[in-house]
C-alpha cells in the first residue's frame, strides 16, 4: 500500500477552479508536482526490486483557504501539504510460535543485519520534528535517506532462514532499524530484555570512511536490522548471512549491569563515546503537558445557487483526488512474487477502480489477506473528530469489497499534525479520543500500531518579505488488514451487463449511512467551487457500519451482488462513474429518491412568498438537492443487483435495519452516455467516452511528463474507447486439468535446481510451478556452487531464476553470466 497527500498540482497547460489563489513554496523544497513524478517512481522501483507488489493505496490533493479574515492576522488559515504525506506498508505474514521476543541473558550477541552506514539520514528524526522552511536547508537535505531494496531482499531472505527453522530459529529478539538509526534500535532492543550492553563502533559495517563516532550511531541508513542471538548460533547465523552475501556485524554483548557504553576497539585511547546508565536514555521521561485551547474556524454555508451541473460534474471527475490513479499504477509490477489475487486494475478494460487490494496466503489454496486505505483529511480543517470516523468508516467499507469479518480487522493508524498551531493540539486530542476510545471500541476493532508526524506545516519568507505558512490539517491515514477465507468471494465495482451470454437486466442500489443528510463540507464540490462549510459528513451511528458489514456479506454469501463500490471522494457523482467506466457502460441515474425531505415529500409546501415566484423556487431547490445528491460524500456503498432480486436483496437490508436510507438510484444502460434524470427529465447527460477521458486526463499530463509523450498520448486516446473489446480470456483446455500428467514418468521425480542470484525474488513462485510439473525442486544460491556446497551434475535440470538480479540494475544478466563464467 502506497498513499500521496500533496498541494496543487498547477498542471502545465491548466487552469483549474480548486488552483484559485496560488501561495508558492519555499524555493528548496520540491513542488507537489516533483513529488508526484518522482516520489511514485522511487516507491515502484523499490517494490518492484524488493518483491512486492504495490496493491492499493489512495492520493489526496488538497490546498485551501480556511476561515474568515487575512492570512497575516490569523483570521484565515492555508490549508494543504506543503509538508507532503508519503505512506508506504504492507502485510506479512508470521508464524504464532515466534511471535513473543525471548528475553535473553547477559553474554548475548547484539547483530546489525543489512545494508551498510552511511553518512546520511543525520537529521532525519530531528527533520521530521520541524516545520519544513523553519529549518536550515542543509538539515532539510541531511536528513534525505535512500533505499536499497536489494540489500533488503538479502536481509529478507536470512530472517526467512531463521524463522524456517521453527523452535531452532536462532533470533532471539529482533528491531527494525527507524528513526535515530541504530542509537534508538540497539538501546530499545535491549532494554526490553531488561539488560544493558557494550557496544564496539569498529565493528559496525560502513560504507563511508572517516565517519565520527556520533555519524556511525545515528545516521539512519536504511535497510537494517537489530537482533540478538545466542553465541552458540552465531556459527549457523553466518553461513546463512554468507549464503545470502547479506552484510552483518557482531556489534555488541548485553551485560547485567544496566549501563549502555560505546567505544572504539581499534582506538584503545580514546574516551568512551558513551557511558551512560540505561534508565537515563529510556527510563521514565518527564511526560509533556500542554495547556491548548480549542478553535473554531468558521467555513460558512455552502452556497451552490446557480452552479451549473454539468461543469461540476466534469471538474469534480477531473479533480486529482478523484481522477484515474493509472500513472500511479502502471510503473509498478503487480504480480511480483505470484500471490497477488486483486490488485487496482479491474475487469477487461482494465480500470483502476478496485476498493480493495486481495494476496493469497499460499499457491494452492484460497485463504488470503485483503488490505485498504482510508482518509478524509479535507473534513478536519473544520472538524477534526469528524474526519478520523470517516477515515475509519472508509477503510472498511473499502475493506468490505472482500469478504472479511469485522472483529478479524485490525487497523494502523498514522497520524499526522501540526502541533503548536493554535487549536491543532486540542482537535488531535479530540480526533485520537473519538476514534481509539469511542469508534473502534464501538465497532470491535483495534488499532495496535501506528505512527505519528506532528510537525505538518510549511514556514518561509518571500521575496517580497511576507512571512507565509501552510499547514496542513489533523490528518489521519488508516490502513485495514484482515484475513479472509475464501478471496474468490472479492467483489469489484465492475458493472455486469451480461451473464451465462445473455444481456442482464440489474438495478443499482445506494446505502446510504448519511440517512439523506448529504453534507457537503469539505466535499471534492466544495473545493471545485472555491467554498468550505461546516456541516461535514460523519458517521453517526457505528452500528450502521456494523449492520452494513453483516448485510453485505449476507448478500454476497448468497451471490445476490454482482458489483460494489464504496461512496467518498466525489460522492455519488464519481462513484457510479468509476464503476459504469469499469463495466464499460452508460447508466442511468435517478434521483427522485435522494431529494426528497422531510416525510419524503419535498419542501416546496413550505415555501413562502410571492405565489408568482414559487415555479422558480421549487426548480432552484430541486437544483440544490440534486447536488447534494450526487456531490456529498456521505458514508456509503452503491450496490449491482439482478433487476429479478432486488426485492429479496432489500429484504435483507431491511432484516439488517438498512432499507429506510437504501435507495434504487438506476441502471445500466446501452446508450453508451451517463445521464441524470429528475421528475422525469434528464438533467444531465454525455457520452461515457468522453466522461472517461476527462477522468483520465490527470494521469495522461503527468505520464507525458514523465514518460514518452508520444506513448502516454496514444494511450489515452483509447481510454473509454466505444469499439474496445476489452481483454478475455479464451482456454483451450480446463486449467484444472493436469496435462502434463501424460507425459510425466511415474518413477523418481527429477531433480531441478531452482537458480538465483542476489536479489532475485521470483525463486518461491518457479519452484511452487515447477513442483506441479512434476519435479523436485531445490534452491540453489550462485553462492552454493561458488562455495562448492551444491553442484550442478547433483540435478537432472536447472531453472535460472528472473526478477530483479543485483536490484535489476543496467547489466544485471551480463553480471550474472560473469559470475559463472569466471567460477568454471
Amino acid at each position: 500500500l502506497t498513499g500521496f497527500s500533496v498541494s496543487n498540482l498547477h498542471l502545465p497547460g491548466t487552469s483549474e477552479p480548486w488552483e484559485r489563489d496560488p501561495i508558492g513554496k519555499p524555493e528548496h523544497i520540491a513542488s507537489a508536482l516533483q513529488i508526484m513524478i518522482e516520489g511514485p517512481l522511487g516507491g515502484a522501483a523499490f517494490n518492484n526490486e524488493f518483491g512486492r507488489p504495490n496493491l492499493g493505496g489512495y492520493f489526496r490533493v488538497y490546498e485551501q483557504t480556511v476561515g474568515e479574515g487575512d492570512l497575516s492576522t490569523g483570521g484565515a488559515v492555508r490549508r494543504g501539504y506543503h509538508k507532503p504525506i508519503m505512506i508506504a506498508g504492507g502485510l506479512g505474514v508470521i508464524s504464532s510460535e515466534q511471535t513473543q521476543k525471548i528475553a535473553f541473558p547477559a553474554g548475548t550477541l547484539l547483530i546489525q543485519l543489512g545494508g551498510p552506514g552511511m553518512r546520511i539520514g543525520m537529521g532525519g528524526s530531528a527533520a521530521s520534528s520541524m516545520a519544513a522552511g523553519t529549518n536550515a536547508a542543509d538539515l532539510d537535505f541531511d536528513s534525505v535517506q535512500r533505499g536499497n531494496p536489494e540489500i533488503q531482499r538479502r536481509a529478507q531472505e536470512v530472517i526467512n532462514h531463521c524463522w524456517g527453522l521453527g523452535a531452532n530459529n536462532p533470533i532471539l529478539a529482533i528491531h527494525d532499524v527507524g528513526a535515530g538509526g541504530i542509537s534508538n534500535a540497539f538501546p530499545e532492543l535491549v532494554d526490553g530484555a531488561g539488560k544493558g550492553a557494550r557496544f564496539d563502533l569498529s565493528q559496525v559495517p560502513l560504507e563511508e570512511t572517516g565517519l565520527a563516532p556520533k555519524e556511525i550511531w545515528c545516521n539512519e541508513s536504511q535497510e537494517r536490522y537489530v537482533m540478538a542471538i545466542a553465541p552458540e548460533s552465531l556459527p549457523i547465523f553466518t553461513a546463512m548471512c554468507e549464503r545470502e552475501r547479506c552484510p552483518f556485524g557482531v556489534v555488541g554483548v548485553t551485560t547485567d549491569e544496566t549501563e549502555l557504553t560505546l567505544n572504539d576497539s581499534t582506538r584503545p585511547g580514546d574516551d568512551k563515546a558513551i557511558d551512560m546508565p540505561m534508565n537515563v536514555l529510556l527510563g521514565k521521561p518527564p511526560k509533556m503537558h500542554r495547556d491548548v485551547q480549542r478553535v473554531a474556524r468558521d467555513g460558512g454555508v455552502i452556497d451552490v445557487t446557480g452552479v451549473d451541473l454539468e461543469k461540476v460534474a466534469f471538474d469534480v471527475l477531473r479533480h486529482p483526488t478523484v481522477a484515474s490513479k493509472r500513472f500511479l499504477i502502471t510503473i509498478g509490477d503487480r504480480t511480483v512474487g505470484g500471490l497477488n489475487h486483486r490488485d487496482q486494475m479491474v475487469g477487461p478494460w482494465q480500470v483502476p477502480v478496485a476498493d480493495v487490494a486481495v494476496t493469497l496466503a499460499d499457491y494452492a489454496g484460497f485463504k488470503g489477506e485483503a488490505m485498504s486505505m482510508g482518509e478524509r483529511t479535507p473534513l478536519a480543517a473544520v472538524n477534526a473528530p469528524a474526519s478520523g470516523r470517516m477515515a475509519v468508516a472508509e477503510a472498511i467499507t473499502n475493506l468490505l469489497a472482500a469478504p472479511i469479518e469485522l472483529p478479524r480487522v485490525k487497523l494502523s493508524a498514522n497520524w499526522m499534525a501540526a502541533c503548536g498551531e493554535p487549536g491543532e493540539d486540542a482537535a488531535l486530542y479530540d480526533t485520537v479520543r473519538a476514534v481509539g476510545m469511542e469508534l473502534c471500541p464501538a465497532l470491535g476493532v483495534s488499532i495496535p500500531v501506528g505512527k505519528d508526524s506532528l510537525s505538518m506545516r510549511t514556514r518561509w519568507s518571500s521575496n517580497d518579505g511576507q512571512t507565509k505558512q501552510v499547514t496542513a490539517p489533523v490528518s489521519l491515514i488508516v490502513s485495514a488488514f484482515a484475513s479472509i477465507q475464501d478471496v474468490r468471494q472479492t467483489l469489484t465495482p465492475q458493472l455486469i451487463t451480461v451473464e451465462n451470454n445473455q444481456a442482464l437486466d440489474t438495478t443499482l442500489i445506494l446505502v446510504d449511512l448519511g440517512q439523506g443528510r448529504n453534507r457537503l463540507a469539505g466535499s471534492i464540490l466544495s473545493q471545485v467551487l472555491g467554498q468550505v462549510g461546516n456541516e461535514v459528513p460523519d458517521l453517526d451511528e457505528p452500528s450502521q457500519l456494523k449492520q452494513l458489514v453483516e448485510a453485505v456479506n449476507a448478500l454476497r454469501a448468497q451471490g445476490k451482488l454482482l458489483a460494489y463500490h464504496d461512496r467518498a471522494d466525489g460522492g455519488l457523482w464519481a462513484s457510479v462513474c468509476e464503476m459504469a467506466f469499469a463495466g464499460h457502460t452508460g447508466v442511468s441515474l435517478n434521483v427522485d429518491m435522494l431529494i426528497t425531505e422531510g416525510d419524503g415529500i419535498t419542501d416546496s409546501r413550505a415555501e413562502m412568498g410571492d405565489s408568482k415566484n414559487w415555479a422558480s423556487q421549487v426548480s432552484e431547490r430541486r437544483k440544490e438537492l440534486t447536488l447534494k445528491a450526487l456531490f456529498s460524500e456521505e458514508l456509503g456503498v452503491v450496490l449491482q443487483v439482478r433487476a429479478t432480486e432486488r426485492d429479496a436483496v432489500i429484504q435483507i437490508l431491511r432484516e439488517h435495519g438498512l432499507s429506510r436510507h437504501s435507495h434504487v438510484i438506476g441502471k445500466p444502460n446501452a446508450k453508451g452516455v451517463i445521464e441524470v434524470y429528475r421528475d422525469t427529465k434528464a438533467v444531465f447527460s454525455a457520452p461515457l467516452e468522453q466522461l472517461h477521458k476527462t477522468w483520465d486526463e490527470v494521469s495522461w499530463r503527468i505520464a507525458q511528463l514523465r514518460d514518452n509523450p508520444a506513448c502516454a498520448d496514444s494511450e489515452h486516446a483509447a481510454v473509454g474507447a466505444p469499439n474496445d473489446p476489452g481483454l478475455h480470456v479464451k482456454l483451450g483446455f480446463d486449467p484444472l486439468d493436469d496435462v502434463a500428467a501424460p507425459f510425466i514418468a511415474t518413477g523418481v521425480r527429477p531433480k531441478v535446481a531452482i537458480l538465483r542470484e542476489q536479489g532475485v525474488n521470483s525463486h518461491l513462485e518457479m519452484a511452487y510451478a515447477m513442483n506441479l510439473g512434476g519435479f523436485d525442486t531445490y534452491d540453489v544460491h550462485m553462492s552454493d556452487l561458488q562455495s562448492g556446497r551444491a553442484r550442478l551434475d547433483q540435478f537432472q535440470g536447472i531453472v535460472a531464476c528472473g526478477g530483479f538480479s543485483y536490484g535489476d540494475t543496467l547489466g544485471a544478466g551480463e553480471g550474472w553470466a560473469r559470475s559463472i563464467m569466471f567460477n568454471p
